[in-house]
């Protein structure tokens, strides 16, 4: 029998929280429950929490289920301390189930979607797909809750056109994304045999039906979320729903090397990012930790261009800011003291395209993390934010490597220049991968802790770092 060589760690665990997050919703929801693990208090930002703030304590809030910002405050925590933040994002390319997604045609019941960010949409033909998100349900007292839900079972597909249909396929692959991209979710035949739901024992009382719902959308897939939710179809109001590939993120390569996986860009960041201030709480260094305020924000939409009320252009950070250090004078201080990492996945050399990299920066997956940089800002590195991040790194022993872009070619962006806007230094960092925005990305599995140790790094060492680096 075939010995494989013990799977890093970190990227072990990384697979359960990916796994287990096919949506920002879930992903938000998974990272609340890792940082209540250590101890972290969950605060709204509707409340007056700034007057429950004590030196060393440990907080987060979520908005809208889609973003989160979590902090700890040095022992001797004041107002006017800077902020270390690591920024990432929780969203990836997708396709999201219409308001009105009732199709049919020729027999087959079909889900209505569009496309969400610029996703590689071939990659999602003939795959085992299902649907995640969250449902508006009513309750037996009048009010209305939000739930996430997770349909494990492959219940959808798009399926191409047999070869002997298009035989040029091979050689021009193109598809109409409006009426070639529609997944089927069964047929005809099916929906008007089926058992409807009319159990008075299970549902004595049936509230108001929400009839746009039940108009909208095929009676099947709501009955799927309600047996789901153990609600009855009628209880259903709103809902907001993606689908994803219902193939379980896996390790691969002959040294398990790699991480096969969806939704890698950039849940690999936002993961490190979660274990990275969970552990910092946990270190021996926490309970004398000076200087900044440690924070990650896990925003949504950056992949639409990050314009929402979760998004890195929202109020998250600037509100966070104000209410810590809420004078003129103080905000002042605390931007001038603080500094962000932003942490999306980057481009490692695809060895069968050597030529879509410029010559002398070409990072390499296992390699650690590579900093990116662009003169025209679409990064928001510089050369003060390179050299933290490179200080930084070389204390855990790590190495660091550099991309840039061609200058023949676009280079893409991230939320690191729009939050460099708040004046506060920003570098943008992330680890190599392959095939980002496929359904199916292909990441290093050593590179995981990598980030881990930067980010344990930044919390643990970046005040301190700051006090021995002069500029004006």
């Amino acid at each position: 029998m075939m010995l494989y060589p013990a799977a890093p760690e970190a990227a072990t665990r990384f697979l359960k929280f990916v796994n287990a997050s096919p949506t920002p919703f879930h992903a938000v929801h998974n990272a609340a429950i890792r940082l209540e693990s250590v101890g972290f208090k969950k605060i709204r930002e509707k409340d007056e929490w700034e007057k429950e703030l004590v030196p060393g304590g440990k907080y987060y809030f979520t908005r809208n289920q889609a973003a989160l910002v979590a902090f700890t405050l040095p022992q001797k925590w004041k107002q006017g301390a800077g902020l270390s933040i690591v920024a990432t994002h929780v969203d990836s390319p997708n396709l999201k189930v219409r308001p009105v997604s009732k199709r049919t045609k020729q027999g087959y019941l079909q889900v209505g979607v569009e496309t969400y960010g610029g996703g590689i949409w071939h990659s999602w033909l003939d795959r085992d797909l299902s649907i995640a998100g969250r449902v508006v349900i009513s309750q037996g007292n009048g009010s209305f809750q939000s739930k996430l839900v997770k349909i494990d079972q492959p219940i959808l597909r798009v399926p191409t056109l047999a070869i002997h249909l298009d035989r040029g396929v091979n050689d021009n692959l193109k598809f109409n994304q409006e009426t070639e991209f529609v997944p089927i979710l069964g047929l005809l035949e099916g929906q008007l045999n089926a058992a409807k739901y009319d159990d008075k024992d299970k549902f004595p009382e049936r509230p108001k039906v929400a009839s746009s719902v039940q108009e909208n959308h095929h009676p099947q897939l709501l009955q799927l979320l309600a047996g789901e939710l153990s609600v009855a179809p009628e209880e259903i109001h709103d809902f907001e729903l993606s689908l994803y590939d219902t193939q379980p993120s896996v390790l691969g390569g002959i040294n398990n090397e790699f991480v096969f996986s969806p939704r890698l860009d950039n849940l690999v960041s936002s993961f490190c990012a979660v274990e990275a201030i969970a552990e910092s709480v946990q270190a021996n260094y926490f309970p004398t930790l000076e200087g900044n305020v440690n924070c990650i924000a896990l925003f949504n939409h950056e992949e639409i261009g990050s314009v929402s009320t979760t998004g890195a252009e929202s109020t998250l950070i600037p509100f966070l800011l104000s209410r810590l250090s809420p004078t003129p004078a103080t905000h002042s201080r605390s931007v001038s003291q603080s500094f962000l990492i932003s942490a999306d996945m980057g481009h490692a050399v695809h060895p069968n395209y050597t030529s879509k990299h410029e010559e002398k920066h070409r990072p390499v997956m296992n390699g650690g993390i590579a900093i990116k940089t662009n003169a025209k800002q679409r990064y928001a590195s510089d050369a003060i934010g390179s050299f933290i991040v490179k200080q930084l790194v070389e204390r855990k022993g790590g190495k660091v490597q550099e991309f840039e872009v061609r200058n023949d070619m676009p280079c893409g962006s991230t939320v690191g220049p729009m939050l460099s806007k708040l004046g506060i230094r920003t570098v943008d960092v992330g680890n190599p991968m392959l095939s980002m925005h496929s359904i199916r990305e292909t990441a290093g599995s050593h590179d995981i802790q990598h980030a881990i140790d930067l980010f344990h790094s930044f919390f643990e060492g970046f005040a301190a770092l700051d006090k021995e680096l002069t500029v004006d």
